[in-house]
């Protein structure tokens, strides 16, 4: 008796198709295409989740920078100072207290600067 594989063939070109649904053209309707056009597209999106962690540091950092400098510091010396008075808050946080809480991070910036 011989095994015919037509059912697990259509069921890993579909898996295919579906990832590639709404391409351009050949894209999506071609499985050689869709597959090359579909592992080209996995790839972006695995380099995409590594470069939004770069770029959300960097906004964090200038949202900071701009905060610092509105109560007369740098970035760095405020970063300096901060570690120097022991307070630990991540980027993130503080990007936050910059834009939503400026009274609070006034608070932060004069007890950093009292710190150096």
């Amino acid at each position: 008796m011989r095994i015919k594989r037509g059912v697990n063939a259509v069921k890993k070109r579909r898996k295919i198709f579906k990832l590639a649904k709404g391409y351009y053209g050949c894209k999506s309707k071609n499985y050689r295409i869709a597959r090359e056009a579909v592992m080209k597209s996995l790839n972006y999106a695995y380099i995409g989740r590594k470069r939004r962690k770069r770029d959300m540091r960097s906004l964090w950092i200038a949202r900071i920078n701009a905060g610092a400098r509105i109560n007369g510091l740098s970035y760095s010396k405020l970063m300096h100072g901060l570690k120097v008075a022991g307070i630990e808050l991540n980027r993130k946080v503080l990007a936050d207290l910059a834009v939503s809480d400026e009274k609070a991070f006034a608070e932060l910036c004069s007890k950093a600067k009292a710190a150096i």
